[in-house]
Order: C-alpha cells, then sequence, then structure tokens
C-alpha cells in the first residue's frame, strides 16, 4: 500500500461524496479514481517528477504516479528551474518513458517497494533525496489515525503546500481513511477563514505560524471556529501566545503537536484537551506515537539513563529506507536497529523531551546551548509573544546567545528580559544581546529559521531593533 487500494474501495462504496476540494474546486471519490487511472494508463514512466502547485490535478497526479511500483519525487514549484534540472538528472533514466509499460493498474504495489522519493528543503545546494517504501507510510497511516482520531466524518483543511510533506501525508492519510481533504492554492487568511466558516471544517494540519496568525486574526474578526474539534501542529514547538490564542478561537480544538522527521516519520506527540491547562516554556513532546519506541543514545550507541541527553532514536516501521544521495553519514545514524537523526533530547518518565538538532547547538565559551531551551524560556517572560535564539560568531567565545523578541504588547527592554530569565534559565546559557522583532524570520513554507535572523541582524533589516 499506501492508499490506491482504499481509494477505489471509497470510489465503489461513496462514488459521488466529496474526496478532495482545493481553492473551492471539488473532486469526488470516482472523478478522482477515474482521473487517476486514466492519468496512470497515460504515463509510461517509473519514476514520476511532480513539480506543481497546489490544485485537483495534482491530487489526480500524485495518486496516479504511485500506482503499481511507481515512485514519484515531489519538488516545491518554487525551487530555482536549474535546481529541478539537477534532480531530474540525478534521478537517471527512471523518469524517462520505458516501453511496454503503460496500462498500469490503480492499485498499490509490493508494500516493501518504494513509492516516495522525499527531498529535503533547500534552494542553494541540491536536497538530499530519501525513499520510502508503502508499508511506512501505511503503518504511518494507522499510527497517526489512532493518535489524532481521524474519521470519514471529519474534513481536514492543510493550508499548505502540497509540496511539504506535512501536508502531503494529510492529502494521503486522508485518501487512505476515506476522509474529505482541503486545502488552498496558496495561504491566505481570509480564504481559510472563509473556508472553516462554510466548508464545516473540522481538523486543521499545519505550523505554529499558520496557526497564530488564523487565531489572531480570526479573534479581531469574530471567525467562528467552534466546529474545530482537532488541530494538528508540527515544525516547531507551540508557544504559549499561539497556543492560549488557539484555545479561545477554537475552544472545543484538541491540539496536538508532535516530533517527527521525515527519514523517521513520527516519533512522539501529546494533545491538549479543550479547557486542560498547559505549562508554557516546556521542552516535553509527549510520549511515543503507536508502534514506536524511543531510546536516548550516546554518540557509541550506548543507552543513556533517564533525564540525561543525547540523540533521541527510534525503533519503528515507518522510518525510510535511506537516502538515494547526498548521505553524509551523519543525517541518517543507526546504532544497531534504532535511528537517529541527531536531534537531542531526553526522557523523563517515558515522556519526551526536545532540545533541537546537534547542527542548530550554540558553542559558547565551551558551554553547550541549546536554542529551542532559550526560546522556551524567553517564551514564559511577562511581554514575550515568541522568541528565536542563535548563535552568532565572537571572537573571544566562539559563538555568543542572541535573542530575537516579538513583544506581544507594548515595548520590552533588555533588562526586563534579563530579569526574567533570571530564575528559569542558567545564566551561561543567557543571551548577550536581545533585539525587537516586527515578526519572527520564517521561510517559505513557514518555518522559523535562526539563520535568516542572524541574516536580518548582520544586514540592520528594517524588521530588527537592537534592544539596551
Amino acid at each position: 500500500m499506501p492508499f490506491l487500494n482504499n481509494l477505489q474501495r471509497w470510489a465503489d462504496e461513496r462514488p459521488d461524496d466529496t474526496a478532495v476540494v482545493v481553492a473551492g474546486k471539488r473532486l469526488s471519490w470516482a472523478e478522482l479514481r477515474d482521473g487517476a487511472q486514466a492519468a496512470a494508463a497515460r504515463s509510461t514512466a517509473p519514476v514520476t517528477v511532480l513539480a506543481q502547485p497546489n490544485s485537483t490535478r495534482f491530487a489526480v497526479d500524485f495518486a496516479a504516479a504511485v500506482a503499481g511500483d511507481r515512485q514519484c519525487a515531489v519538488l516545491d514549484p518554487t525551487w530555482p528551474e536549474s535546481l529541478r534540472d539537477e534532480i531530474v538528472q540525478r534521478l537517471g533514466s527512471g523518469v524517462n518513458p520505458v516501453p511496454g509499460n503503460a496500462g498500469i493498474e490503480l492499485a498499490d504495489g509490493d508494500p516493501a517497494a518504494s513509492f516516495l522519493i522525499g527531498l529535503t528543503s533547500g534552494t542553494t545546494s541540491v536536497p538530499k533525496a530519501f525513499t520510502r517504501s508503502r508499508r511506512s507510510w501505511q503503518q504511518s497511516f494507522e499510527a497517526s489515525m489512532e493518535f489524532f482520531g481521524l474519521s470519514q466524518q471529519d474534513k481536514t483543511l492543510a493550508p499548505g503546500p502540497l509540496a511539504a510533506s506535512l501536508n502531503l501525508y494529510a492529502l494521503a492519510e486522508c485518501l487512505y481513511a476515506g476522509s474529505e481533504f482541503h486545502t488552498l492554492e496558496s495561504f491566505d487568511v481570509g480564504d481559510v477563514h472563509a473556508a472553516i466558516t462554510h466548508d464545516g471544517i473540522t481538523r486543521l494540519v499545519l505550523v505554529p505560524t499558520m496557526l497564530r496568525l488564523l487565531s489572531e486574526r480570526g479573534l479581531l474578526g469574530c471567525v467562528d471556529a467552534s466546529g474545530v474539534r482537532t488541530i494538528i501542529c508540527a515544525g516547531s514547538k507551540l508557544d504559549a501566545r499561539t497556543l492560549e490564542a488557539a484555545r479561545r478561537w477554537a475552544p472545543h480544538a484538541t491540539i496536538f503537536e508532535y516530533y517527527g522527521a521525515s527519514e523517521l516519520s513520527f516519533v512522539s506527540g501529546a494533545g491538549l484537551a479543550a479547557g486542560e491547562p498547559f505549562a508554557a516554556g516546556s521542552t516535553a513532546i509527549g510520549r511515543p506515537f503507536p508502534g514506536v519506541e524511543v531510546r536516548i543514545l550516546d554518540d557509541s550507541g550506548a543507552e543513556l539513563p533517564d533525564g540525561a541527553a543525547g540523540n533521541i532514536s527510534v525503533q519503528s516501521g515507518m522510518v525510510s529506507n535511506g537516502y538515494l544521495w547526498g548521505d553524509d553519514g551523519q543525517a541518517l545514524r543507526c546504532f544497531d536497529g534504532w535511528f537517529t537523526v541527531g536531534d537531542q533530547g531526553y526522557l523523563s518518565g517515558g515522556v519526551l523531551h526536545i532540545l533541537g538538532r546537534r547542527a542548530d547547538m550554540i558553542i559558547t565559551a565551551g558551554k553547550n546551548v541549546y536554542p529551542h531551551e532559550v526560546e522556551l524560556a524567553l517564551s514564559s517572560v511577562p511581554g514575550v509573544a515568541s522568541a528565536i535564539a542563535a548563535g552568532m560568531d565572537d571572537d573571544l567565545r566562539g559563538q555568543r546567545v542572541v535573542a530575537g523578541i516579538v513583544p506581544s504588547h507594548g515595548g520590552v527592554t533588555a533588562t526586563q528580559l534579563k530579569t526574567g530569565l533570571e530564575d528559569v534559565l542558567a545564566k551561561d546559557k543567557r543571551p548577550l544581546q536581545y533585539y525587537a522583532l516586527d515578526e519572527l524570520p520564517v521561510t517559505d513554507r513557514g518555518k522559523v529559521s535562526r539563520r535568516l535572523l542572524l541574516d536580518w541582524i548582520a544586514a540592520r533589516d528594517s524588521r530588527v531593533r537592537h534592544l539596551v
């Protein structure tokens, strides 16, 4: 598998029910099946490269591209043409027509065979490429449906680009579950609000920056989100301001956040039910997903005790097959069957705590500082809406910790921030410089970027003001 056998089933049982909606354009289950079958019959390529913006055509072509034992590589359509050409060249002869390979049935192929070629995001160099088996996504579907409680009555809206793994997975998961999927041609707050109001959306899948915009503007505009029952966030930790706004805007929703990686799939997560209290500034990211075992290992592969920080390592049937190219031996490592992408954390009472990527770690005066810890501590300081920390080159210390702050209201001073951190963060982890930001620096996919913060500071960007 992953989802084509189920797609055939839904088309037979509920042919006229809605399967996919993109910016108001609707495909029924029968229309999706028939369109994908026709597209699969026309293609003779064992590997299909999709570089399309969001559309109903994308859903049709994606389903066709994974028929039988075919594979699909989904590229960001905003990447430069030269980068897309380089990726196609690396995929080799597989993207060229193969005589006699036409007429593939719209059905799932060998569960152990690869069906998806995933690509890490990037615009300045060729991203790493990894592969996934059909079985790995089927197991992921079963785990996420159980964990998040997805049903056929749900209407899921994932307003980001389908080229991003979070949204592509949400589409495929809904096709597997027989549940209605919605997205937009591009992210727009007003369009998302309109879809929630008029289309009966019950479930949102998005990154925290999108959730904050939707919640805060929804509250200001009196947009009714009382029908939303599930909100699923990934990409970065939810900060207190976003969580508080989302709970007021969608008062009946259980808000989930989870930790995972493209190469590992789901690892751990937690759901905060409506009305349930939450602890701001916590590094906790819940317990392991169904079917996942988690250990903390040191760099030699030895297991570390409760509370000790090291490599977050997993065993599960959801792990990817590894890399086609770009493997430096460190991005995805295996210790006797335990896989890690180098993210750092620790276990405490069965709950996983995330400290961050090893690559993001700041080494200042010989001390290791994880930006994630600094950001969570700053987010608990009164007057701080959100925070981002990074390591700036320093001739004396190697790196120094700097932080950008989006104030929640009015102004905030460096003295207030320093005072607020005195009891919540060790002295050698505290920032030496603070900057007020008009907005968080984020990538085009909505993920917070520490590199972009440093670029803004170096360029004296107008969105940055040094606090003294």
